[in-house]
């Protein structure tokens, strides 16, 4: 998967861009997963949509630079069938 250039910097949407101050960080909802994370998230608690549902997703330093898209998964897990003998 081709990379952005390095001089257009990492993206992030217009209004998160805006909330720069932690307090409104706080509990957002965030619909923008294309979005990078900044540093200005750590240590914040945001919910992330996946499609049906905000999930909940606590930012640490280990997750800059990441997109948010990448921890709300939107596919449920499908559990293994249980094989009935014959």
């Amino acid at each position: 998967m081709p990379r952005r250039s390095i001089w257009k910097g990492s993206f992030v949407d217009a209004f998160l861009s805006r909330m720069k101050k932690k307090e409104n960080l706080m509990s957002r909802r965030i619909w923008s997963r294309r979005s990078s994370i900044s540093p200005e998230f750590v240590d914040c608690s945001v919910l992330i949509y996946n499609g049906k549902t905000p999930v909940r997703c606590k930012i640490t330093e280990g997750k800059v630079g990441h997109k948010f898209g990448e921890f709300a998964n939107t596919r449920r897990r499908r559990r293994p069938s249980k094989t009935k003998g014959k």
